[in-house]
């Protein structure tokens, strides 16, 4: 579950830009709570009172994606970047790339290349 400010902003943002559907929402008039899907995946988003903001978590989620170049390459042209974002391959045996939603919320879409790996040699 995601914490934003504005749940329709977020139904909004992830739909439009990141490519999910809504796949429900507790109100069509002002949503306080609902879920989004893409590729098998489901996130929820939950209101959260700007006056608790500095006080809420937000956490960094982390997807395995298989063609992540491919992903990288379709959210290039959504402007949801910041300006660190790269497509980078880590100490650790990623190929990722990560931002941020309207509400701080960290994503992280990766491929595992040492599991490729270990799989071609095995």
């Amino acid at each position: 579950m995601l914490p934003t400010r504005d749940v329709a902003a977020a139904i909004g943002y992830y739909v439009g830009r990141l490519g999910f559907e809504l796949a429900f929402a507790d109100s069509t008039d002002d949503p306080g709570y609902a879920g989004l899907r893409r590729d098998g995946v489901e996130i929820h988003v939950q209101w959260h009172d700007a006056d608790e903001w500095e006080r809420v978590d937000r956490p960094m989620l982390r997807f395995v994606v298989p063609q992540v170049e491919r992903l990288f390459e379709e959210y290039e042209t959504r402007d949801v970047f910041h300006e660190r974002t790269a497509l980078r391959d880590t100490a650790w045996g990623t190929r990722e790339f990560a931002f941020y939603d309207l509400d701080m919320n960290g994503l992280t879409f990766y491929r595992d290349m040492t599991a490729e790996e270990a799989a071609r040699s095995g």
